[in-house]
Formats: C-alpha cells, structure tokens, sequence
C-alpha cells in the first residue's frame, strides 16, 4: 500500500508541477526536479534541503509543499507530515484534494484517529475521482471509529518486559507454561537476520513479595534443537509430549511440519513426523494442546482454507491415529492471516492473532469460546493497550487464567520481540480450572513408579484425561474445571490399582506446592485396597450408575491378573443398630461380587463379606468421618 500511496502522491506533485511552473522558473524548476529524483531514490535528506531552498525563495508554491509533506510520512514524522499537507491545501485546495487524504493517512498512522476520521470524510465529500484514495478512505472510516473507541477506553492493565534472563538483542516468543507456572518454553532467534530459530527453556520463582521472576534460560539441547530451524512448541497437559515445528528436513511433507517427542527420563525423544493426515505440502506450525492431550490446534496455509494462514484441529482417537484437521470455519478464519492459537486448560477459550478481523494494526490478539453446539463465538479484540499498532504476535495464559504472556514489541523491548507479562482484565478470562500435582509411588519402599491415570467425569462416565506419571519422578500433573466430581484411577503393573474421587473447587490456590501422594501395594496377600468409586443409593445396596467406572476397572484387573483371588469387603458407619449395619455392608459387598459373577469372572476367584461398622477408618462423630467409613473394599486372598 505505501507504495501505492507514493506513486499517488509523486504524479500529483509532478502533475502540480504544470499548474506552479509560472512559479517554479529557472532555477527553482531545476531545483524542483532534483528534489523529486532524490526523493524517488529514497535520499530523503538531500531531497529536503532543495525544498527548504524553494520555499526559502517562494513559500507559495503547493507542489513543494507536497513533496515535503511526503518526505516527512515516509520518514514516519507524521505530525510535521500534516503540517505540510495543511499547507499545501491552504495554498490550493482546489487541486491539491490528495494532500487531505494524505493528511487523513498521517494522522492515522500517528493514531490520531478521531482527526483522521475526519479528513477521510472530509475528502470523500471534495469530489475527487482517485477511486484508490476513494475506496481506503472509505475502508479505514470505520477503522478510526474502532481504535479510537478502543483507545478512549484503555484498559487498566501493566504490560511488563520479564526480564533480560529471558529477553535478549534477538527475537523471543513465547510457546508454552506448564501447568503450574513453574516452567516456561520459548523459540529464540538471533538478531542477525540468517539466525536460525531454537528453543530455550526458563524455570520461575516467586520473591518473598510474591513477584515472580524468571531465571537465565537455558536451551533444551539435541534432539529437539539442530543446526536447522525449529520454532513454535507445544507441550501436552501432562508435560510428557512436546509438538514442535521443523522445516526443511528429509523426511517432511511440505516446507515446515510438525513433529513429536516423547520425554525419555530427563532428555526428549528424536523428533518423528506427525505424518500426512496432520502435515500437508503446505506450510504447518504453531500447535496448541488441549488439556485432554488428545486435542490439536494449529496453522497451516494448505489449500481450500478461508484466508492465507488458518486455525486447524485434529482429534487423536484411542488407538493413537490424528483425524482429519477441521478448518474451524470463518468465524474465527478470515481472508487475511490467523496465527498463534492458545487453548486455555478450561478446554473451551481459545487465543490467537489475526490480522483479518478488527483491530489496532497488523496483528492483534483476540479470544474466543467455543460453545455446547461446536460453533465458536465471535471473536473479541483483548484491547488496548494489549493490542496496539505494532504486532502482538501470540499469548500463552496460565492454568489460573488472570496473567497471560505474550510476544510483542514496545518502547522497552531489548531487541525485536519480546516476551512480556500481563494481568488480563476480567471480561477476557477463560473459565476458572484447577490442576492436580501428584506422585506415584511404592507404599514400602517409596520408591517412584511409572503408572497409567486416568481421570474419569462422574456425571458423564467419561474419560477426560488418560496420561502416565514419570517414569523417573513418579510425578504426574493434569488440569479440570472446578465444581464437578472426578474418579481417579491409577494403575501399575504388579501392584493393586488405587482409586480416588474429589470435586476442585473454585476457591482452590493454584499456587500450593502440595502435591497428591498416591501410594501402591503390591498384589501379595493380604494387601487390600479402598475402592472410593463404588456408590450406592441412600441406605440401599442397589449400585448407582457412576460405579460402573470404577467396577470395570476391578473387572480389567481380575482379567489381567488371573492368578489373583480376592475377598470384597463392605463397611458402614455407626448410624442405626449394629445387626442392621452388618448386614447392609454384606449385601453391599454382594451386589459388587454379583457385578463381576455377571461378567465372567469364576466364582472361585472371589467372595464378599459384611464388616457393618466394625472397622472405622474415621471418626464417626462427624458426616465427613462417617461418609469415609462407608466404604468398599478389596482384599487379596490369594
């Protein structure tokens, strides 16, 4: 466009210069022509000190003026840009109409939009015919009413650079936070314009007045880092998998893929190709996990899209396999470029940059919700001063919601890009989550094991995370929306499977360290194990609906651990005569032996047995200790 709009603007003052030349004789004409080449060359100073020494002889002269006024947008001094173009219109106006779209075009870009409004109108109502100039007035008309809108009421927000540990002389953006916030991945590129990109990796600690701070990055090494150029990352929920983009290796489809890596201990797996299904002979990057970590977000500009660069997603199914990516449609897509998705834990709020929707200029953020029937909402601007005229390349939000990190260049930016913190005002929040911290481990020896989790919604019966703990640690981390009941199961070759239910509440810090300790027994005799997931109606023994989660899994255990024989044993609390109890745990404990009878397990590998209230494991003067005392378990025989 600027192009266009010098072109324009030169064969107006050359055009002008037929109108002036009674005034622009002799000298001053040859001078005139020497400052049009100058300024055609781009010898911006040279060109202005012959129009200083025209107007020095004649300060009458609107072609000259013009050509100053040109000097000055170029060289982005907008404000003395318009003093030039006022000028050139008080002298003639008549045939000068350019120096009013000008003067509109100078004051927006120096985000003078309520002035720029104005003289787009301005010269829409002079007559002209220039049908470019006609067609941007028309289009950046309700630019201006936006952005000054939006600038009128900034947010009261603190955009702040994290810190030379992390910020360098280069470019910086920011890819991933772990779950906890302690962990933060990035892509670096020198400033040298051949620099290849990497990743680097930047550990957080929080200072006695509760600021975090971010410590000297440190990059993540071979395999995952070559010679080559690898940018844009993604980690899974469980921080076991990262999602990166290579381009220009032997074994991609098109010019930059996406690849996967496992963690292996402390290092990553070789990088391997997604394959075709996700990478096309396009250009594919920047992905975004789901917190189920079987959910894809990412950009390709492959054939058949809304715009240039689009927003895919792709589902993994339960044998591994990556469907079909879906365009997510042109509500979130435009004609233009749509970058840097963010799928916030909540699973719903996505982020990402656009230049094709609404905004300051070039990129801007925006967000968006997806909603019970698959459509998205429409996407909204995050604001200014979030957004501003420059480029706001992506925005990553921790788990809690309330602070994001973005990639963006401002007046204290150390180099090009760099990666800043901001606190996100209310109305563009993802739904509040919490995260679960937790470590598997040998109930007698303590020592970590790697075990499978899965994370079951009791309400849907449904599986919402299935994931391992690490193999070195034992740990293993995951995220959920508060305020529903959860089953959690885990799961480990040799030992008896260990089960749990809770409800994350919205009051929750997500800043404790305190971290689930899930121990195992192993399957030897007389190692029991509290099934917390069996349910029952109110002093009944008729097993409810959200059990059968947590009977399957007893059932798959039974199945691959044939040699194994158990007893299952029903309690009750104190409440009501003993002989009543007793026999309400028995019945109990018999309704979870018939479960497994009706699915072929041999009656000669189980029995059940009522306990009544024999056994409290709490105290039951309270509800809390008397629902804890209601319980099934399993006891191995054999």
């Amino acid at each position: 466009m600027k192009f266009k709009i010098l072109l324009l603007s030169l064969l107006l003052i050359i055009s002008g210069f037929a109108m002036s030349q009674s005034r622009l004789e002799g000298r001053l004409k040859k001078t005139f022509s020497k400052a049009v080449t100058e300024y055609q060359k781009k010898n911006y100073a040279t060109a202005m000190k012959y129009v200083d020494e025209i107007i020095s002889k004649n300060a009458d002269i609107p072609n000259v003026w013009m050509l100053k006024g040109d000097i000055y947008f170029d060289n982005h001094d907008f404000d003395k840009a318009v003093n030039a173009y006022e000028r050139t219109l008080k002298i003639d106006s008549a045939n000068f109409k350019s120096a009013l779209y000008m003067t509109a075009l100078s004051h927006f870009n120096s985000q003078n939009y309520k002035d720029a409004k104005l003289n787009f109108q301005n010269y829409l109502n002079s007559n002209t015919n220039k049908h470019y100039e006609i067609s941007d007035s028309k289009k950046k008309i309700p630019i201006c009413t936006f952005r000054d809108s939006i600038i009128n009421n900034a947010l009261p927000v603190e955009i702040v650079n994290i810190g030379r540990n992390v910020n360098t002389e280069g470019y910086e953006y920011v890819n991933a936070l772990s779950l906890d916030g302690r962990l933060m991945y990035f892509t670096r590129k020198g400033a040298d314009k051949y620099a290849n990109e990497s990743f680097f990796k930047s550990y957080s600690r929080t200072d006695a007045d509760g600021e975090t701070r971010w410590q000297t990055a440190l990059e993540i090494g071979y395999p995952i880092n070559t010679d080559g150029n690898e940018g844009a990352l993604c980690v899974s929920p469980d921080g076991i998998t990262i999602i990166i983009t290579c381009c220009s290796r032997i074994d991609s489809y098109g010019s930059c893929d996406l690849y996967f890596s496992n963690k292996d201990g402390k290092s990553w797996t070789e990088p391997i190709n997604l394959g075709r299904t996700i990478n096309s002979r396009a250009w594919e990057s920047q992905p975004s996990f789901a917190a189920d970590g079987k959910t894809l977000y990412f950009v390709s500009n492959r054939a058949g899209g809304v715009g240039g660069a689009d927003i895919y997603v792709s589902k993994m199914d339960d044998k591994g396999y990556w469907s079909e990516p879906k365009n997510l449609g042109n509500t979130i897509n435009t004609k233009g470029d749509e970058f840097s998705p963010h799928i916030h834990p909540d699973g719903k709020t996505l982020y990402f940059s656009s230049d094709g929707h609404m905004g300051m200029g070039q990129f801007d953020l925006f967000v968006t919700e997806l909603q019970p029937d698959g459509t998205w909402s429409k996407p909204v601007n995050l604001g200014y001063p979030i957004n501003t005229n420059g480029d706001e390349i992506n925005i990553i939000l921790n788990a809690a919601g309330d602070y994001a990190y973005m990639s963006a260049q401002r007046a204290d930016t150390y180099g090009n890009t760099d990666i800043y913190r901001v606190k996100l005002p209310e109305y563009v929040r993802p739904e509040y989550i919490a995260y679960i911290k937790g470590k598997v481990i040998d109930k007698k020896t303590r020592e970590p094991l790697l075990a499978n989790f899965e994370v079951i919604d009791m309400q849907k019966d449904s599986v919402v995370v299935s994931s391992w703990s690490d193999k070195v640690s034992g740990e293993f981390i995951f995220s959920l929306p508060v305020d529903k009941s959860y089953a959690l199961n885990v799961n480990c070759k040799g030992y008896l499977f260990y089960s749990h239910n809770f409800t994350p509440q919205a009051d929750l810090s997500l800043n404790k360290d305190s971290v689930m300790i899930v121990e195992l027994n192993k399957i030897v005799k007389g190692e029991k194990t509290t099934l917390r997931n069996i349910f029952f109606e109110y002093d009944k023994y008729d097993l409810l609906p959200e059990s059968e989660a947590e009977l399957n899994k007893l059932l798959l255990f039974l199945n691959n651990n044939s040699s194994v024989k158990i007893q299952i044993v029903g309690h009750t609390d104190d409440v009501g005569s003993e002989e009543y109890n007793l026999k309400l745990s028995e019945n109990r404990a018999k309704a979870v032996y018939q479960f497994l009878i009706d699915r072929n397990i041999d009656s000669s590998r189980i029995s059940y047995k009522g306990m009544g209230e024999q056994n409290p494991i709490y105290d039951n003067s309270t509800e809390e200790g008397r629902a804890m005392n209601r319980r099934t378990e399993f006891v191995v025989i054999e």
